[in-house]
């Protein structure tokens, strides 16, 4: 028991480490180790006895902890010091290197992993990200129907030389939103390039390590059976299924699987490991017991069961490597080898002597693995399967049944099983994604048979015989029926997914209810042992339906959402939420309104959209209306266009002609005068005027950006001023009509230097100017000139490229302003 306590003790300080906002300095963990040191030294010169003995079972998980957190910390520093330096900040580098992952084919892109083998200047990391992107700038709608740009044969092993655009990872840090810098960092990724000129191709070695020839496998597997997949609808999801690349489902397949609970089935997961790792055993085993050396028989030799075990370990191995040996994968094949050996030794077995070492091991060879989400759904599912019972000795055949009815009550319990382990993981799935499917028992009563016996082994299956020549035929059945099978059951799923109950939102929950509905579901699941251990169950009720703290009438908080080079806003009173523009549409399947803002209204506890502004239709301000109106129904909009004629014209672009999503149940055009009052909240837009429209069409320097909305919310205590892209002279204007003083100002066009004039600085006083921007973005925003402006007028001046998203709290105490990055900062943060 000391020994799983100290694993447990390993662990929890590895998982530390990544949640702190610097590394522990080297003096503390040394001092630490010489009071351990000293307790340990105090306990061999102590007497025999039973208080010696119970000292060493608490002292040896402290041990245990130190090395996590000494052994974590360590592997941290490595990384963080294999850096992009300063001096190639933003600037061109010229890099050898060796395209080291499966290459990621975009429309008119490229991406891969590559490992860095010289560069000119030197300070370039050892591992970084490619970007490879098609002559002229494709548009966020596209190409059209312009052929694709024919990108020269990049495959996992090759050399290039390469001339790269080279940037530290920088991501959008939002309130609960995904850490696009975290997650870089876990992978080893410490740089980002874009391709600049035309790249050479300098040699080929497709054997250069085991890695490199595992990925070289992904690639010929997915060049040999592409060809059977095209034009099929669910194409991607066997492409996915055989070899682990998800990159080609379109989004909408991905927003079906999300909502029907079915993501673990589309990912190569353990239980897809171990079926094929069954399948190898089984098989060895059959073949070994008939077989004979010499005249005797092979098992003779060596017991069945033991050359069984070695075959179903060594094929879940090559199974993993061809799925890109993912934290599901490396977790499913350690603890195949730890059943695997403790079956060899004959080793006794329980659920944690199975899961403890192969975590352990997990996080040794990757001590970031905990921070992916498939790592606590991998070892959560794992623990449901064996708490479920089967593990601990249900008896799956009884004497006297038919093969034929073993193999169906076999079916019958593992689909049981699999349920088990969907409707127990519903709570942390809430936890850590802010949704519950109610669909998804349903869905997956259907899905889990049919994925697991049919379409995997047909996807696998297609895999194969893609690669032996002759055998085309029989390529493109197993390609036809796995896609068959797949599209029949995608036809009720996709019904279902459509109904208005098919899942329910879950507010993002402080980390102490969440520990408890964890722990809560860990209690609830025992095998045996806690009295009234199902009423566990009870413990996940808080974290399942708390709900943020709202203002009181006449406060408001104010979100100013890190959207890149774009703008949104995020304004809740006591009882409705508004959203002010709503980000970038940076592709045809991605933009802002579907990656950032909706996902943080989910997780904020918001079901619907009471008011939607949408400033003017340049596209870093309206590029994500058509997903957010997809994603929430929406009461009233306001913009400063026809609203749903930019929806028409952006669903032609989309090539979806005709197909909009829901509209505002109110739609009226933003305007000077209009106002309207909720929850002790004034609204009232000042710009742009009625007159706007019609003098538009006569002078040549009428632009959108100069008949943005500007509206105006006055709280009882506070004011905000919520400007979009209006320049100088509107800004005089507004002055000219009677503006005066503002608490938060939302800074003009980003912060551009044909903004925020001197006088209009001056003029509204404002605390806090908040200025949305990209890093690094090309027109220099925000203008240095712009910023000394509002910090001169005594304004603390925020900036989303470097602060992240920006919450301002309106209360009767007081204004209350942070940053995300300064909340919730990591240590392997961008200095």
């Amino acid at each position: 028991m000391t020994g799983r306590v100290s694993i447990l003790a390993f662990l929890l300080a590895s998982g530390v480490v990544q949640g702190l906002p610097g590394l522990p300095r080297t003096q503390a963990l040394g001092f630490a180790m010489a009071v351990l040191a000293v307790l340990s030294l105090a306990l061999v010169l102590a007497r025999p006895g039973g208080l010696r003995v119970l000292s060493w079972r608490w002292l040896v998980p402290l041990w245990a902890a130190w090395l996590g957190l000494a052994y974590t910390v360590a592997m941290a520093q490595q990384r963080l010091a294999d850096e992009l330096t300063e001096d190639n900040q933003n600037k061109v580098a010229r890099v050898v290197l060796q395209v080291a992952g499966l290459v990621r084919l975009g429309a008119d892109s490229r991406m891969f992993e590559a490992d860095v083998i010289s560069s000119r200047p030197a300070g370039v990391p050892s591992r970084i990200q490619v970007s490879w992107g098609a002559p002229g700038h494709s548009g966020p709608y596209g190409r059209f129907n312009a052929p694709a740009f024919d990108f020269p044969k990049l495959a996992p092993g090759q050399v290039w030389r390469m001339t790269l655009t080279l940037k530290r990872p920088h991501g959008a840090r939002n309130l609960h939103g995904f850490d696009y810098e975290g997650y870089l960092f876990a992978q080893g990724i410490r740089a980002t390039g874009s391709v600049r000129g035309t790249p050479v191709l300098l040699e080929d070695r497709p054997w250069a390590s085991l890695p490199i020839a595992a990925q070289r496998m992904r690639h010929r597997v997915r060049a040999a059976a592409s060809p059977f997949l095209e034009g099929m609808r669910y194409g991607p999801v066997l492409l996915a299924l055989s070899i682990g690349d998800q990159a080609a489902i379109d989004t909408a397949d991905w927003q079906v699987f999300n909502r029907a609970g079915l993501s673990h089935l589309i990912a190569i997961s353990g239980g897809h490991i171990t079926m094929i790792a069954a399948v190898g055993g089984l098989t060895a085993f059959w073949l070994w017991r008939r077989a004979r050396w010499n005249r005797r028989m092979l098992a003779e030799y060596i017991p069945a069961q033991i050359v069984a075990a070695l075959a179903a370990l060594a094929v879940a191995w090559l199974y993993c490597l061809l799925a890109g040996w993912g934290v599901p994968a490396r977790r499913t094949f350690l603890m195949l080898a730890v059943l695997a050996l403790a079956h060899i030794f004959r080793m006794r077995l329980t659920a944690s002597r199975v899961l403890c070492p192969a975590a352990l091991a997990v996080v040794l060879l990757d001590p970031w693995a905990m921070l992916a989400s498939g790592f606590w759904l991998s070892f959560g599912a794992v623990w449901v399967l064996m708490a479920s019972g089967a593990w601990w000795g249900r008896q799956m055949r009884k004497a006297g049944r038919s093969r034929l009815r073993a193999a169906w009550l076999f079916i019958v319990s593992a689909t049981a099983l699999q349920l088990a382990i969907t409707v127990a993981l519903l709570p942390l799935l809430a936890l850590l994604f802010n949704e519950v499917s109610l669909i998804s028992p349903l869905a997956n009563a259907y899905a889990i048979p049919l994925v697991t016996l049919l379409v995997t082994p047909l996807s696998l299956l297609l895999a194969l015989l893609a690669f032996i020549p002759g055998l085309e035929f029989a390529a493109a059945w197993a390609a036809w029926l796995g896609h068959a099978v797949l599209e029949a059951l995608m036809h009720p799923t996709v019904w279902l997914t459509r109904l208005e109950l098919a899942s329910v939102n879950v507010a993002a929950a402080p980390a102490w209810m969440s520990l408890a509905a964890v722990l809560g579901l860990l209690a609830a699941i025992l095998p045996y042992g806690l009295p009234m251990r199902h009423a566990a169950w009870l413990l996940m009720l808080p974290a399942l339906f708390w709900r943020p703290e709202r203002p009181s009438a006449g406060g408001w908080n104010l979100h100013a959402l890190d959207v890149g080079q774009a703008a949104s806003f995020v304004v809740q009173t006591a009882n409705h939420v508004l959203v002010f523009d709503t980000g970038l549409r940076s592709g045809p399947q991605s933009d802002a309104g579907a990656r950032i803002v909706w996902p943080f209204l989910r997780a904020q506890g918001e079901n619907n959209i009471d008011v939607l502004v949408v400033s003017h239709a340049d596209i870093d301000h309206a590029g994500g209306v058509r997903s957010l109106l997809a994603a929430a129904p929406v009461q009233q909009s306001y913009s400063s266009f026809d609203l749903q004629a930019h929806l028409k014209r952006e669903a032609g672009l989309l090539g979806l002609p005709g197909q909009l999503p829901s509209l505002p149940l109110a739609m009226t055009a933003c305007e000077y005068g209009a106002a309207w009052q909720v929850d002790g909240v004034a609204f009232e837009f000042l710009w742009p005027l009625r007159t706007e429209p019609n003098k538009a069409r006569k002078g040549k320097s009428r632009k959108s950006n100069d008949r943005s909305c500007v509206l105006r919310i006055r709280g009882r205590h506070h004011s905000i001023l919520l400007t979009g892209d209006i320049a100088a002279a509107q800004e005089r204007a507004l002055l000219d009509r009677g503006l005066a003083g503002v608490d938060v100002v939302a800074v003009a066009h980003h912060g551009s230097l044909g903004s925020s004039a001197v006088q209009f600085v001056n003029g509204v006083q404002a605390g806090h100017a908040i200025a949305q921007a990209g890093a690094w973005n090309r027109y220099g925003h925000p203008h240095p000139k712009v910023q000394r402006r509002w910090e001169d007028a005594g304004a603390q001046f925020w900036r989303t490229d470097r602060d992240g998203a920006v919450q301002v709290q309106s209360r009767s105490r007081g204004l209350v302003a942070q940053s995300v990055r300064h909340m919730r900062k990591r240590y392997w943060q961008g200095r």
